[in-house]
């Protein structure tokens, strides 16, 4: 029942999203403007003339864009939480999205061309890979890889590259400063099909191999000894999934900014609801994100009239006293901090 309830929200909401706006367009004409495509009549086409070439050029792909880094930040929350044993980690911690904040901002700063208009989002790419490679490679020691030590090692990371930042913001002139500061934000203004269609194929790989691990989270779950008795490969697990949340919140991060605390809220959320196993945890997961992060843009774009709130700031919104209750929640449930 959970998964319909959020596929028909996912739905319901991204008909919304894509009809709103300065030209409206009603829910049935958006849906008639898909099913054209694919030969089917039966609801009605938008009445404006510029309507279906305003939803196939300018929303759909917004709309696709959120549904696609909802998915992706969620599912890498959720593989956080699983391989550190903790609700309250979140992709953050191995320094991926503060590596590709420097990156873009690196980017932005230099004026790099390489790719032309995608320069900065394969800047950003790059970057929080190579931020999370380092994290895993210099807490590795003896073969092993400590959750304590990723989680200090990611720290000292994500200090180097906040510093790094502030330097480039030193650096910037005030276009550049502004730009910085925008993509800091998170934003899906501007997301395009060919964006979209380089986003699509990360995601998809790094869900498919988040669904074929779900077991040994599983096993995991129980503590790294049993889970080696049971035929786990605990620091094999751990390396291919850090790749795995590398890669989905690059990708996520690359085209539309830091957009913080989905990896967090929501796998908490759906783990209160459907308890721990991993499996229904992901799919839950997955469409959460994509139904939270299409209600936060659908906010963005209208709260202000004429006006394009960023969304990352939004999701802080919605995820900071989240994560200040949990936090209470958490003390209270162990009785203390330790």
């Amino acid at each position: 029942m959970l998964f319909v309830s959020l596929a028909v929200a996912l739905v319901a909401i991204s008909l919304v999203a894509a009809g709103t706006g300065q030209l409206g367009v009603a829910p049935a004409e958006v849906l008639g403007s898909i099913l054209q495509k694919v030969g089917i009549t039966w609801f009605p086409l938008p009445e404006h003339p510029n309507g279906d070439s305003a939803l196939w050029t300018i929303r759909f792909p917004r709309v696709a864009m959120a549904i696609l880094v909802g998915a992706a930040l969620a599912a890498a929350g959720m593989v956080m939480q699983a391989i550190f044993g903790n609700p309250l980690a979140e992709p953050g911690v191995v320094g991926v999205s503060s590596g590709a904040a420097l990156g873009a901002s690196a980017a932005i700063v230099f004026g790099a061309t390489f790719l032309g208009d995608w320069s900065i989002a394969a800047s950003a790419f790059v970057a929080g890979l190579a931020a999370t490679l380092l994290v895993y490679g210099v807490s590795r020691a003896n073969g092993k890889t400590e959750v304590v030590t990723l989680v200090l090692v990611g720290i000292a990371v994500n200090a180097f590259a906040g510093a790094g930042l502030a330097l480039f913001m030193f650096l910037a002139d005030t276009q550049s400063r502004e730009a910085i500061v925008f993509w800091q934000l998170g934003s899906l203004n501007g997301s395009r099909w060919p964006d979209v269609f380089v986003v699509l194929p990360v995601v998809v790989v790094g869900l498919i191999v988040a669904f074929a691990l779900s077991r040994r989270y599983d096993l995991l779950s129980l503590g790294e000894k049993p889970a080696r008795h049971l035929g786990v490969n605990v620091e094999l697990l751990r390396i291919v999934s850090i790749v795995v949340v590398a890669l989905l919140v690059a990708a996520a991060v690359a085209f539309c900014g830091i957009i913080a605390f989905v990896g967090l809220v929501i796998p908490h959320l759906m783990r209160m609801i459907i308890g721990p196993k991993h499996l229904p945890l992901l799919i839950a997961s997955t469409l959460g994100g994509s139904v939270l992060l299409v209600a936060a843009d659908l906010v963005a774009r209208t709260a202000v009239p004429m006006a394009d709130l960023p969304i990352g700031m939004l999701t802080s919104l919605i995820g900071g006293p989240f994560f200040f209750w949990l936090l209470r929640r958490t003390r209270k449930k162990a009785g203390g901090w330790g």
